[in-house]
């Protein structure tokens, strides 16, 4: 291994984020220690193509491996739970792709057995990790934009309109909200001064029954408020404002931004913020994972990942909408 990674990372799935997470560990200096799949030739594929030394032939495999400390699993989120089980009772450390769940329930079982092993948990939700995010984080902090009002959140994606598509797929538990929503509700969340209680919505549904577009209103204890513009099936600039009392912030092309822009309301004055690379998401991530592991301070907010899970399953509920594994 490099001798930046201190730990034996092995991915389970490899699709793209897969991709991403193997060059991020070579970016450190490392690699994959190994690799699981559903498909074991897609698995040998993957491991030729970075060099990974071990490739299971079994899922459960990589569970009992004990040479492995942390497990990136990829997979559909409709898989995530079930993985989780094994992988945290085996001990794992897991950081696992959002939508960590399917629902709160099943996240608050698997905080528990993570407890339970003295392991760390956390969901990949690159914004915790990006540093534009902290950067605005601690301008915020600072009281020198006042206080936050309200949060304006757009991010479209323009898929095909297939019912076969895993984002419109039911059983493949598709929809705009756990797919993209998840997104646009962590970026509300890392600015906002505590969690949403209140929740209102207005959501069409695709002809299979999962989200295709939504429109979603929040506020939290101390007044603030969120709107969110969700839809799969139209393009919309990823944009979030954030509006406080003597400026406002605009941020392009979240989640893994780099670039904002702050417009001051008195003069109109613009002050250009700029941190980290939209390249380098994955290194992020992984850095704070590590650090996280070695107990080195834990920048992996699954607090927060709880409360946006608790708004999604709420809204899910309010829409009548469930996945045929719950």
């Amino acid at each position: 291994m490099g001798n930046q990674l201190r730990y034996n990372w092995a991915t389970l799935g490899t699709g793209v984020i897969a991709n991403e997470l193997a060059q991020a560990l070579e970016a450190l200096g490392g690699r994959l220690y190994s690799v699981a799949n559903r498909t074991y030739a897609k698995g040998l594929e993957f491991a030729e193509k970075y060099g990974i030394g071990k490739v299971y032939e079994q899922i459960d495999d990589l569970f009992e491996d004990e040479q492995v400390d942390i497990i990136y699993i990829s997979t559909p989120h409709n898989t995530h739970i079930s993985y989780l089980r094994k992988a945290l009772a085996s001990g794992k450390h897991v950081l696992c792709e959002k939508s960590i769940t399917l629902n709160s329930a099943e996240l608050e079982e698997a905080i528990a057995l993570a407890e339970q092993q003295g392991v760390i948990l956390a969901e990949a939700m690159t914004i915790y990790h990006m540093p534009i995010y902290r950067e605005l984080g601690q301008i915020a902090a600072s009281g020198r934009l006042g206080e936050l009002k309200m949060v304006q959140l757009n991010f479209g994606s323009y898929k095909e309109y297939d019912m076969n598509n895993r984002f419109f797929n039911r059983s493949l538990a598709g929809g705009a909200l756990l797919d993209i929503g998840v997104y646009a509700l962590s970026f509300a969340r890392w600015f906002m001064s505590s969690s949403p209680h209140q929740v209102a919505s207005q959501v069409r549904l695709a002809p299979t029954g999962v989200d295709e577009q939504a429109g979603i209103l929040l506020m939290n204890e101390e007044g603030q408020m969120a709107t969110l513009a969700l839809t799969l099936h139209a393009k919309q600039p990823k944009r979030g404002t954030l509006a406080y009392d003597k400026a406002y912030i605009e941020l392009f092309g979240y989640p893994r931004g780099q670039k904002a822009v702050i417009t001051y309301t008195e003069d109109g004055r613009q002050e250009v913020v700029e941190a980290g690379q939209t390249s380098q998401a994955l290194v992020y991530e992984v850095t704070d994972m590590e650090r996280a592991v070695a107990g080195q301070g834990n920048e992996m907010h699954l607090d927060y990942t709880r409360d946006v899970m608790k708004i999604m399953t709420v809204l899910r509920k309010d829409w009548g909408l469930t996945y045929p594994e719950e």
